[in-house]
C-alpha cells in the first residue's frame, strides 16, 4: 500500500480522544496553532486533518467561532447501518471457519457444483452471481444450518445495504484475475481436504478485500478533501486583486 499522507495520522490521533471522551460532542477541538504545536506539524496539515474530520462527520466547522465535534452516534447508534468495512470482517471470520469445515465434510456432487461456479467467474456476465453461489455451496458443504443461515444473512447485507453495494462496486470491478485466482486457492484447498489451507486462503480473499476497500475509501476521502480546499481558496483567495 501507498505510504499514507501525514494528515491521517492526526485524524486518528483525534478521533481516539473524541472516542475516549477527551473532546466530547459539543466541544470544541483547541486552535489549529495549537494542534500544530501538539503534533509537531504544520497548520496546512492540521487543515487538512479538520476537514477529512469534517467529512467522516466527525467534526463541524462553525465560521468565526472553531471547530466543534459532532454527536456522531445519534440518538440510537443501534440502528447505523452496517459499513462494508464491518461486513467484509464478519464475512472473513465466518466464511475461513466454514472453508475449514467444508474441507472436511464436502461431497463430490459440491465440489463439482463447486468448481462449476469458478469457472463461471470468468464469465462478465455471470461473475457475481457465480461468486455468491461458490461462497453458499461452502456453507451448505459445512451441514451446520446456523453457518449457513448467518452467510446468508452477510450476503444480504452485501445486496441490500446502499453504501456496502457501493464500496463493493468500487472493487470488484478491479482485479478479476486476482478475484479469480483467490477463489481457486480456495476451491484446490478444500479440494485436497485441507482445512487449514482452506481456512488461509479464505483470510487471503478477504484481506485482500479489506485492503482494497480501504484504499478506494482514502481516495474518494482525498478527493473530498480536496474539493472542500478547493472551495476554500477560492473563497478567501486575493489572487484576482493582484493582477
Amino acid at each position: 500500500m501507498k505510504k499514507r499522507r501525514r494528515f491521517w495520522t492526526v485524524v486518528e490521533k483525534l478521533e481516539a480522544l473524541i472516542d475516549k471522551g477527551v473532546y466530547p460532542a459539543g466541544s470544541r477541538l483547541p486552535a489549529e496553532r495549537e494542534l500544530a504545536e501538539a503534533y509537531d506539524v504544520s497548520r496546512p496539515t492540521i487543515r487538512e486533518a479538520i476537514i477529512a474530520l469534517e467529512v467522516r462527520e466527525r467534526v463541524e466547522v462553525k465560521t468565526g467561532s472553531g471547530v466543534y465535534v459532532t454527536d456522531f452516534a445519534g440518538s440510537d447508534s443501534s440502528l447505523k447501518s452496517i459499513s462494508a468495512f464491518e461486513l467484509t470482517q464478519a464475512r472473513a471470520l465466518v466464511e475461513a471457519e466454514a472453508a475449514a469445515l467444508a474441507a472436511a465434510t464436502i461431497r463430490e456432487t459440491e465440489l463439482s457444483a463447486l468448481k462449476q461456479a469458478l469457472d463461471d467467474m470468468s464469465s462478465a456476465e455471470k461473475a457475481d452471481e457465480a461468486d455468491q453461489r461458490f461462497h453458499e455451496i461452502i456453507s451448505r458443504a459445512t451441514r451446520n444450518n446456523a453457518i449457513v443461515m448467518s452467510i446468508n444473512n452477510l450476503w444480504k447485507v452485501r445486496r441490500n445495504e446502499p453504501q456496502v453495494i457501493a464500496a463493493y462496486k468500487d472493487v470488484c470491478s478491479q482485479g478479476i484475475e486476482q478475484r479469480i485466482k483467490e477463489h481457486t486457492a480456495i476451491y484446490d484447498a478444500i479440494a485436497k481436504r485441507d482445512s487449514s489451507a482452506a481456512r488461509k486462503a479464505m483470510h487471503n480473499h478477504f484481506n485482500r478485500l479489506i485492503n482494497a476497500l480501504f484504499e478506494a475509501s482514502e481516495a474518494k476521502a482525498l478527493e473530498e478533501i480536496k474539493r472542500k480546499t478547493d472551495e476554500t481558496r477560492g473563497l478567501y483567495s486575493i489572487s484576482h486583486l493582484t493582477k
